[in-house]
């Protein structure tokens, strides 16, 4: 009866936390990875941690009563030829990809670079055969500042900042909860996991087994961006209100979420779907190629940026919510073979006009809590905007390949290519120099290597470098369109 206890406690608790429709921007949080699918068939865990020499030199967790306690600390040092300030309240802390304010060759804190820091809770009990009952309460935060991790924040933070002077305009969905990563709660069974509340979308849990770089913020566009797993929008990578089913059928797999709720609930979207089917291919050349395709759509999606683009760089900017009705493809494949993983992707993306368009004076409050308003006067520097995509869709064609050998047990090194492509869109522009307009054809192109070395059970280093070029329409108010970033790391993770 103690565990029924306890366990009760933990979920309205958890209800509550991911039910709250406002979060204070300056409240400390922490974050996390993405979590991956729970699975039917439970392994063996290692024995809990019984001393703190265990702790630090074991890979020993911290469970008790089938529950446990993790986290991850990633801390570090970041050179960009052109580059802007650390911003401790950004879930990215620094611009390792290039950005519209990144400006200088410079050195600063290099925070998150592999993997996000987090502190989370978690829990696993059966109560049947075959059957359990599991949560996972994370945040997201920055090691330096020890702000949970908020990108709407660091975008408020530099309203009104020339474009010169700006240290962030990363949008996240990571707004400053408590569960800023995830906070769900369910049940596992022979016939699948079915979870609710707070949940990574498909196309993140698919970044992160299918991107060679595992979506690091420092050698990934597709983690550095939530474009990819947010289906073209970083505030749609997490619904706070969702319902997700996974189950796994031979080799066939098969996934499926629903976001049931809208602004008021702490999401950036008024309603979401997802399906997935996959599968892995066994015994091919000695290896295993598992493939999976999602299928996405988000309505009235949302995406807060800087505006200004047609301003002087030295003039202030201001805050604006872009609406849009968004669908995706993913495809995505890898084959391992022993230490050797081959991986490739490829997302297509479609932005459309919104479903609900406001009325003048009418808005919602975004998962930041900040309220904006449709035609109105700067109301916290933020207003909508709901025709950007009137006169034509504008579609984003997302590649990317990599490799990632295992040259011992202990040291992993990895190279990817990244390439976006953005057609030409909407009204009708003399693009001869594309780059003065925003709906000229764009593309990004991105490259990066890293050695990733385990030295104990619990610590990894690293040390890797990423170049990353804008050109066309995507360097539309840029002041500089190339960066080369290499960063150094240590990883401690429990």
């Amino acid at each position: 009866m103690k565990k029924v206890g306890v366990y009760a406690s933990i979920i309205f608790g958890l209800a509550g936390a991911v039910c709250a429709t406002n979060a204070s921007a300056d409240n400390l949080i922490m974050e996390t990875k993405a979590v991956p699918a729970a699975t039917t068939k439970a392994a063996s865990p290692p024995a809990t941690c019984t001393s703190l020499e265990e702790f630090v030199v074991t890979a020993c967790p911290l469970t008790w009563n089938g529950i446990t306690v993790y986290g991850t600390i990633d801390t570090g040092v970041s050179w960009r030829s052109h580059g802007a300030p650390f911003n401790g309240t950004s879930a990215v802390g620094v611009d390792y990809l290039i950005q519209k304010y990144s400006n200088r060759p410079r050195w600063d804190l290099g925070p998150n670079a592999l993997s996000n820091s987090n502190i989370g809770i978690k829990g696993n009990e059966p109560f049947a055969p075959g059957w359990a009952f599991i949560f996972d309460l994370q945040a997201g935060f920055d090691p330096y500042s020890l702000h949970l991790s908020n990108g709407p924040h660091s975008q408020f933070q530099n309203i009104g900042v020339p474009l010169t002077s700006q240290d962030s305009s990363a949008d996240s969905s990571r707004a400053g909860q408590l569960y800023n990563a995830v906070g769900y709660l369910g049940v596992s069974s022979p016939y699948g996991t079915l979870t609710v509340f707070r949940q990574n979308t498909l196309t993140l849990d698919a970044v992160f087994a299918y991107d060679p770089m595992s979506a690091s913020y420092a050698f990934s566009p597709i983690g550095w961006q939530g474009i990819t797993c947010g289906v073209g929008n970083t505030e749609d990578c997490r619904f706070s209100t969702s319902v997700k089913y996974r189950v796994d059928v031979g080799q066939f797999r098969v996934a499926a979420l629903w976001q049931f709720g809208g602004y008021e609930l702490n999401n950036a979207a008024t309603g979401s779907y997802q399906l997935q089917l996959g599968g892995d291919i066994t015994n091919l050349a000695g290896g295993t190629l598992s493939l999976d395709a999602i299928g996405s759509y988000v309505q009235n999606a949302v995406s807060t940026t800087l505006g200004g683009n047609t301003l002087p760089a030295v003039l202030p900017q201001v805050l604006t919510a872009t609406l849009s009705d968004n669908s995706s493809v993913m495809l995505v494949g890898k084959y391992s073979n022993g230490p050797l993983k081959l991986f490739a992707g490829y997302e297509f993306i479609r932005f459309a006009p919104p479903s609900n368009r406001f009325a003048p004076g009418t808005g919602f409050s975004t998962i930041a809590g900040d309220f904006v308003c449709a035609g109105c006067t700067a109301i916290n520097g933020t207003n909508i905007s709901n025709t950007a995509f009137d006169a034509g869709d504008r579609l984003l064609h997302i590649f990317w390949t990599g490799v990632k050998y295992a040259v011992t047990d202990n040291l992993d090194v990895i190279g990817a290519y990244y390439h976006y492509t953005q057609p030409t869109f909407g009204a009708f522009v003399n693009c001869t120099n594309p780059s003065a307009f925003a709906n000229c054809h764009g593309t990004l192109d991105a490259v990066s290597f890293v050695a990733d070395w385990q030295f104990a059970k619990k610590f990894d280093a690293y040390a890797g470098v990423m170049f990353s070029q804008f050109n066309g329409g995507l360097t539309n108010g840029f002041l500089n369109r190339s960066s080369i970033a290499p960063t150094v790391g240590l990883r401690f993770r429990f």
